[in-house]
């Protein structure tokens, strides 16, 4: 495995859902009116995963497939989660 090689890391998002960190181009803030709309574009075309648990979307997660991904978790946050995760995966070499 190469250096800052993501492999088979899955992160926590909140409520028991994982996403795998290889996949995941952006974690965002839901805000801002661009943010809006990518939400609601991947909702019409089939996009849009909901993780929020009925709870207020705190961050959105873009991945590599173009999926979107809402979870009621703060972006920072999910962010510490991930680099956790590639830590972990740097330290198995």
């Amino acid at each position: 495995m190469k250096k800052g090689e993501i492999t088979n890391v899955l992160v926590n998002i909140g409520f028991g859902n994982v996403v795998a960190a290889s996949r995941v181009v952006a974690i965002v803030t839901p805000g801002s009116a661009p943010m809006k709309r990518l939400r609601e574009e991947a909702k019409k075309t089939g996009r849009l995963v909901d993780a929020t648990e009925g709870r207020r979307t705190r961050s959105i997660i873009v991945t590599d497939s173009n999926h979107i991904i809402l979870s009621a978790i703060q972006a920072e946050t999910i962010t510490q989660r991930f680099m956790e995760g590639t830590e972990i995966g740097a330290e198995e070499e």
